[in-house]
């Protein structure tokens, strides 16, 4: 099978890693030299190219899978839409016809629930946050009907809950250990997946017979801010963390829904290997120590 990563940080890492395992060929689309390099070293084929620049998209491969795992630098000069939308309308351009199965990243901020209700693949999509917008924006590109059926590619997006792991941690951790109180109420709900479970989600779905349009990527158990921070404190050795009730925090806009997962366990027959924090969050401390930057 040739599989082909657009976007290979921090999940499509561990797809590709996933891929190579069952002895594929993937392919990695990268703007990075340095990039290039390190996925040479780790048997992947990378190919120089920009999402926000279509001349350099000539050279992408015919495959069997196309990941769309596109994350947002911040230090570079295109917007997010530039790259989250644009940039995906080109890879759609320049892949229809060329792939079996077209796979693309999304998030659960496509929901705009906040009063700790029950979402899944059919709830209102009515996003809080203009990530959210963004994020609903790319969506509509890949499920289009007209362009699906004319492309003659499963077309599949999976909306991922907040991903956690080895090195997804540090901010927050370095914050509990300073005794700093946490914007944001202790009450509301996070939705949470852990990264290698997210990985194996993706090769999941590009091995179904027939995947659905959509499918909701979180763990088996929301969890109240209150009580992950109360288990992260006690795993890195912090205080009791303290939370700033009345303060507003970017990232906490848009939260406090419950994602449930049913379609992907029973659709993708997944059962996670972190499904809940319980598990995941003491996997993710202890790995974080030896893992590689990302």
């Amino acid at each position: 099978m040739r599989q082909l990563i657009v976007g290979c940080g921090y999940l499509g890492r561990r797809a590709a890693a996933l891929w190579k395992a069952e002895g594929d060929d993937v392919f990695v689309l990268t703007r990075s030299e340095q990039n290039a390099t390190e996925f040479r070293d780790l048997g992947l084929t990378p190919i120089l190219g920009d999402v926000t620049e279509p001349a350099t998209l000539d050279s992408l491969p015919e495959c069997d899978t196309v990941l769309h795992a596109v994350g947002y630098d911040r230090s570079a000069a295109a917007s997010k839409r530039e790259v989250y939308v644009d940039g995906l309308a080109h890879i759609l351009d320049r892949m229809t016809g060329r792939c079996g199965r077209f796979i693309h990243i999304s998030s659960t901020s496509v929901y705009g629930q906040q009063a700790g209700e029950w979402v899944d693949e059919d709830s209102l999509c009515d996003p809080a946050t203009e990530s959210g917008e963004i994020c609903l924006a790319a969506e509509r590109l890949v499920l289009d009907p007209v362009e699906a059926e004319a492309s003659r590619t499963w077309r599949t997006v999976l909306r991922l809950s907040g991903i956690y792991g080895p090195q997804r941690l540090l901010s927050r951790v370095e914050a509990l250990q300073q005794g700093l109180p946490l914007p944001g109420p202790a009450e509301a709900w996070l939705n949470l997946i852990h990264v290698d479970d997210a990985a194996r989600a993706v090769i999941a779905c590009a091995a179904v017979e027939q995947p659905d349009t959509v499918y909701l990527v979180s763990d088996d158990r929301p969890v109240q801010r209150g009580d992950y921070y109360r288990l992260l404190a006690q795993l890195v050795n912090a205080p009791e963390p303290r939370f700033d009730q009345d303060a507003v925090a970017r990232h906490t806009r848009g939260i406090n829904k419950r994602c449930r997962n049913r379609r992907l366990r029973d659709e993708l027959s997944m059962t996670l290997q972190f499904p809940d924090i319980d598990s995941g969050l003491a996997h993710a401390v202890n790995s974080s120590a030896n893992a590689p930057p990302q």
